[in-house]
């Protein structure tokens, strides 16, 4: 669990490093211009946030039942936008090669090809997959209008990878250089040793593997585009007959009082696991979208064991925030979103909601940002909000538009 943050203590904890991440001008933070914003995303500060300069700030170790407590007025709007039953839907990654980033997915990670959509004339197509367990796996023909309604109803979260298909020689930015956002994602497996054998076998290179560094027992291994995944051991209480299953997307915040409130009480997740770890600087907190009808989990998401258990079971990924303790006390830092000019990779996170126009009204009530309106651009029905750390996160209506489920109008 110290595998979380980019420090010399995470490096020397996992091995050597890697990879990083600013405007908006298109749908989906690539190059074709689908829309134009009417609100400015502001440029991350480039200030230096060194582990030197860490150690000069503030230790602050926050559980989440300590966040600040919110303004009446944000309190009710991320009411109502809970309300709107929202759930977390994808996480979005540029790609190089659909033909092996593909292959990588659904040959050597299992996960399943749901969906697709060509955008020719505009110069780009997404790539939508999804772990399923053994039995569960729909029958699906991407770019179908079954796949899109599969694909904007379902109650678990999917992987978009975007492909550009003007080569202009960008190499994209795996996201973990000082400064970065993103992370990692991440799936859950029953034995961490074999499976990594397993990958090793299939060509797959790795960051860590399980027997190296610090932290036995669980890897991070390379895709196609030099992504992080992480490779996480299931807990005794799976019942997931599939060998691998996506877990976790992983970013980090400045500042859990305001992240927190935001995923938690707006976007209607879960806290089912947090983590503190004072010696090291760093907490991480971990929110679930958990399926209708399951009841919240009854652990307290500190007990370390009961909610490392909890979650390790979980079939849908996890959103992963990793606090740095004291980058809430430097008002210049401001981690990079994925999405700066010649540092991309990690675009956005996804969410689907009942209603988008409301689902956008409750988010500016509570103080948050749009960078697109749902009546803005060509693709008008879908928006995207700023989370609190500048992070991209869609809006989509669940269940699309019209009878070919688009998410747009």
């Amino acid at each position: 669990d110290l595998c979380r943050r980019v420090s010399p203590t995470y490096m020397r904890a996992i091995g050597s490093a890697t990879a990083s991440c600013t405007a908006v001008g298109s749908y989906f933070n690539i190059r074709s211009c689908c829309f134009k914003s009417s609100v400015a995303v502001r440029p991350p500060s480039r200030a230096s946030h060194s582990h030197s300069h860490r150690r000069r700030l503030s230790t602050t170790v926050m559980s989440a039942s300590q966040s600040q407590s919110l303004s009446s007025s944000s309190a009710e709007a991320y009411a109502r936008l809970s309300q709107l039953r929202p759930s977390f839907q994808q996480t979005m990654l540029r790609i190089k090669n659909p033909t092996a980033s593909l292959k990588f997915y659904t040959e050597v990670m299992g996960m399943t090809h749901v969906d697709t959509y060509d955008f020719n004339d505009m110069g780009f197509s997404l790539y939508f997959l999804q772990s399923f367990d053994e039995g569960a796996k729909p029958a699906l023909e991407p770019g179908s209008v079954d796949a899109h309604k599969h694909l904007w109803s379902t109650q678990g979260t999917v992987l978009e990878l975007t492909h550009n298909h003007e080569d202009s020689g960008e190499v994209y930015h795996a996201g973990n250089e000082e400064g970065d956002g993103f992370g990692h994602i991440a799936f859950n497996c029953d034995d961490v040793y074999a499976s990594c054998k397993r990958l090793e076998e299939q060509g797959v290179t790795f960051k860590k593997k399980p027997d190296e560094g610090r932290m036995k027992g669980l890897a991070f291994a390379y895709d196609p585009d030099g992504y992080w995944v992480e490779i996480v051991p299931r807990s005794d209480k799976s019942e997931i007959k599939q060998e691998f299953n996506l877990s976790q997307t992983m970013m980090r915040i400045k500042d859990p009082a305001r992240s927190l409130p935001f995923y938690r009480d707006g976007m209607g997740m879960t806290l089912v696991r947090e983590s503190h770890y004072p010696e090291a600087n760093f907490s991480n907190y971990f929110l679930a979208t958990l399926p209708p009808g399951t009841p919240p989990p009854t652990h307290d998401p500190q007990d370390r064991d009961a909610s490392k258990g909890y979650v390790g079971a979980l079939h849908g990924p996890v959103l992963e925030l990793t606090h740095n303790h004291g980058t809430e006390n430097d008002p210049d830092f401001k981690h990079k979103n994925g999405n700066e000019q010649g540092k991309r990779g990690f675009g956005h996170i996804g969410f689907l909601v009942d209603d988008v126009g409301e689902a956008c009204a409750a988010i500016e009530a509570a103080g948050g940002e749009l960078a697109k309106r749902p009546e803005g651009g060509k693709m008008q029905g879908l928006a995207f909000a700023l989370d609190p750390d500048g992070y991209m996160v869609e809006i989509v209506k669940r269940g699309g538009y019209g009878d070919a489920f688009q998410p747009y109008k």
